[in-house]
């Protein structure tokens, strides 16, 4: 171990260093609460609300629920307030995010903060000099314009800015590599523990019970949804819990039966003494964040704090905890630090900013923070149990607390969430993540913290999990497989000669080739694509039509039949999108997309279990394997392996029958999100090689070949099929997402979000989704770019492609109601540059049930 004043450590000087236990700083020494001594003498026997945990998270939702009005809500800490995570944490506060939604967190967590102390009469210690991220490489400066073109249509502050104004900003910067800065003026940094307190404060303003030191030791569901919280202190019934333990989230889950994937980093960070030249300063620095040198640095008082992010390789993970706990009395302690695993960041920023050669360091911080496999914390109610809710897996915690607080209790409160995180989703991990899969992503996370953003982004860590298709073996050699839900899943297939190599940018690449002629292969013969990862549940029972014309606000399909079927938020959102199928009397197949899996799983178990619903629920999305068949072709290439009439007039478009492929039982569906002629096979997962090549056989003659997701969406944008999570979510309704056709307000089932549906339509639609083609240079619209009219932004893409038809690229956007006629021209913005868009009739290409129809009408002509 370092000791004070031993040595100096290539130009930084060790002086005065605390031993693993003490305060981080001298702006640490300030009064707290006796941890021996409780909070409150007052208990009480019921709860609406309990919350597990006495960190910044859940001090926040305490406070949240209580000022928004619920009556008994009740913070059970084990030990302190700001014991864990909390208390050891750098402060920084940011706008920033590339995450869409996560910005609105953010957002709400600064300006919360920004009245906190006004609101409460306790001091937060937040400061606002702005923070810049350095780009010193021109891959780094796309990023930059990448995340610029999804700034314009949220409220947060966001610029480029030069060289010349980075160093009038951060006069101390060696500015031999800097190209460009992102600047975020409201960026800052807050004192951990006095936010805390001050949540706190407010929290028991507003009637919440805050108790400490009160460990929970048992939880105990009950049959009618309620819980049985233990502690030594005494037992009290809640409706509903909230795991917000940090690092003690998983010993909280292993009370319920579950294993959060969850692992314990640590974080170092290093704290100088006064530096002559930032003493000097007339004003503070802004925060610094060097994305090469991976590191974040601000000033501390007159000296400066700096905290690096490791490398997967040399980052260390407090394993030991996963396998045997979290040694217990553990909360304000922290871990032997490490100079030698930082010393390259040390150098980097050393050179980034000279006067760090001469700094002593007062301080090495080195404590835990709990990451999940993707980095991204959990958030919401959870699967399986009823109304158990997790916030756990804050690698940000001090950002995210003010944000989440409010979030979670507007869910609460109001019976669905506010607005779209399905990437914060607790339901995203499955029996797939296990502990090794867990360690491997969070290290890698951990060691990504700053790379490069590129659009569909894979992280190749803990793969492949447990979770592969019959067709992993068959295809991993020929294709680019991408990451959907723990499963392995084609995004383009390589050809002979092609570079197959992973090249993530910001413009076409090296798969833009490759998918344009797995395009022309469904659009011009017959192509076969993975599909396995969809999510699959079956429902069956006296009262299943009941239950799904409660959910869905379409029809339920007649027996043999298949429709797309939405189900909404009492809001009138649009929570989830599925193919039904009606396969025998009172029984459905129910399909959803592989993210959405147990997210849509728990909604439609909750909404059965509320309505008293007779009605059996399984999940069988492991247990099935799916194919894809489409092309002009597929007709031919599938009727040589059927005895059953695939013709149009006996297998009609959106029919599901059970047959055999050759010998292989599978549940046929004609449906196909090309939008071309094609099927959907459904069969034993065990099945999946099998079926495959007895189909690639059967079409050597019509040039049979495979295609990847890649292709699939440039297929679907030509054909205007809506995607959930792109066009369609909790942030829109049905109708300005022009899902029309598939909401039937005049049946007679009162389905959720019915009656806020007829008010949407009754006020008018103020956006809507429109189609737009743009001419591009080597750039296409992803989603989220915004759009510009008359100088002003006025809405957003939502998802993008290139299409191969028309060689232009296409997109979905939002714009007011105004700018939605066909012929209407807007800009989309891109990579810094204005591209001018024009709405279009959609579809760009019809539909093959579409054609057919035309041409049985003489309208050959038209198609």
């Amino acid at each position: 171990m370092l000791r004070p004043g031993a040595q100096r450590l290539r130009g930084l000087p060790l002086r005065g260093l605390r031993l693993p236990g003490s305060p981080r700083s001298a702006s640490d020494l300030r009064g707290k609460d006796n941890p021996s001594v409780s909070a409150e003498t007052r208990w009480t026997d019921r709860a609406e609300t309990v919350i597990i945990g006495g960190g910044c998270i859940g001090v926040s939702l305490a406070y949240h629920l209580a000022k928004a009005g619920m009556k008994d809500v009740v913070l059970l800490e084990k030990s302190e307030l700001t014991a864990g995570s909390t208390w050891h944490a750098a402060g920084l506060t940011t706008y920033f995010h590339p995450g869409i939604n996560l910005k609105k967190i953010h957002y709400d967590s600064i300006k919360l903060y920004e009245k906190l102390e006004e609101e409460t009469g306790q001091v937060v210690g937040f400061h606002q000099p702005g923070s810049i991220r350095i780009a010193t490489t021109p891959a780094r400066v796309d990023e930059f314009k990448y995340q610029m073109t999804r700034t314009g249509w949220h409220a947060t502050e966001q610029y480029i800015i030069e060289p010349e104004k980075i160093q009038e900003m951060f006069p101390l910067l060696n500015m031999n590599k800097i190209l460009a800065g992102l600047y975020n003026p409201g960026d800052g940094h807050i004192d951990p523990y006095s936010l805390t307190m001050a949540l706190a404060a407010g929290a028991r303003k507003y009637g919440a019970l805050l108790k400490y030191p009160a460990p929970v030791t048992s939880l105990k569901p009950r049959s009618d949804g309620t819980w049985d919280v233990e502690t030594p202190q005494g037992s009290m019934r809640a409706n509903r819990i909230v795991n917000a333990a940090g690092f003690w989230a998983r010993e909280v889950g292993k009370m319920v039966g579950l294993e959060h994937p969850l692992i314990p980093v640590q974080h170092q960070y290093v704290v100088t003494s006064t530096i002559p030249e930032v003493k000097a300063l007339n004003r503070e620095l802004p925060v610094l964040r060097d994305l090469e040198g991976s590191y974040y640095l601000r000033q501390e008082r007159d000296g400066l704090l700096f905290g690096p992010y490791e490398s997967q390789e040399k980052m260390k993970v407090q394993d030991s905890w996963v396998t045997s706990g979290v040694p217990p009395g553990f909360g304000k302690e922290l871990f032997e630090s490490d100079l030698d695993r930082i010393m390259e960041h040390v150098e980097a920023a050393m050179d980034m900013v000279p006067v760090l050669k001469k700094a002593d360091i007062i301080n090495i911080v080195n404590g835990p923070i709990t990451y999940s496999p993707d980095i991204l914390p959990m958030v919401g109610p959870h699967q399986g149990i009823r109304n158990y809710w997790v916030a756990v897996g804050f690698g940000y915690g001090i950002i995210h607390a003010g944000g989440v607080g409010k979030y979670l209790s507007d869910w609460i409160l109001h019976g669905e969430p506010p607005f779209d995180l399905i990437e914060l989703d607790p339901n995203r991990y499955g029996k797939w993540t296990t502990t090794q899969y867990t360690e491997a992503k969070a290290r890698e996370s951990y060691g990504f913290n700053n790379i490069v953003g590129y659009p569909k982004e894979e992280r190749f860590a803990g793969r492949p999990t447990q979770r592969v298709s019959g067709l992993y073996k068959t295809l991993e050699a020929k294709c680019s497989m991408g990451f959907h839900a723990g499963w392995e899943q084609p995004h383009w297939f390589y050809k002979l000669g092609q570079d197959t190599g992973y090249r993530p940018s910001f413009r076409r690449t090296n798969w833009f080739e490759p998918v344009g002629s797995e395009y022309k292969q469904v659009m011009q013969r017959v192509g076969v694509i993975d599909l396995t990862p969809f999510g699959k549940f079956n429902i069956k029972g006296q009262d299943s039509i009941k239950l799904l014309d409660r959910l869905f606000a379409n029809v339920i399909p007649k027996v043999g039949f298949t429709n797309i079927s939405h189900m909404l938020t009492p809001r009138g959102r649009v929570y989830a999108e599925l193919t039904v199928s009606h396969q025998c009397p009172g029984e459905f197949l129910l399909i959803t997309g592989s993210g959405s899996e147990l997210h849509d799983l728990r909604w439609i178990e909750e909404e059965a279990v509320k309505g008293g619903y007779d009605v059996e629920i399984k999940n069988i999305t492991d247990e099935l394997g799916v194919l894809g068949v489409a092309g002009p072709q597929a007709r031919k290439v599938l009727q040589k392996l059927t005895s059953e009439d695939l013709s149009d007039d006996v297998f009609k478009f959106l029919q599901t029958k059970s047959l055999k492929v050759s010998s292989i039982p599978v549940t046929a569906i004609r449906i196909s999100y090309t939008g071309e002629l094609g099927w959907e096979l459904y069969h034993r997962r065990e099945d999946s090689a099998a079926l495959y090549d007895v189909i690639m056989n059967a079409g050597q003659e019509e040039g049979i070949d495979s295609f990847g997701t890649y292709a699939m969406n440039a297929l679907r944008l030509e054909k205007a099929f809506r995607a959930w999570g792109s066009e369609m979510n909790c942030d829109t309704n049905p109708l300005e997402a022009g899902l029309e056709y598939f909401v039937k307000l005049n049946k007679p089932a009162d389905f959720i979000g019915k009656q806020a549906l007829k008010q949407i339509k009754a006020e008018g639609l103020k956006r809507r989704l429109v189609c737009l083609t743009l001419a591009t240079d080597d750039v296409d619209p992803e989603g989220n770019e915004s759009i510009w009219y008359n100088g002003k932004v006025v809405g957003n893409t939502t998802s993008g492609s290139y299409s191969y038809s028309i060689q232009k690229s296409l997109a979905f956007a939002y714009v007011p109601t105004e700018l939605s006629k066909v012929g209407q021209q807007v800009e989309v913005e891109l990579l810094g540059k204005h591209y001018l868009a024009t709405v279009i009739q959609e579809p760009l290409v019809l539909t093959e049930p579409a054609r057919n129809r035309l041409q049985k009408k003489g309208g050959k002509d038209k198609i």
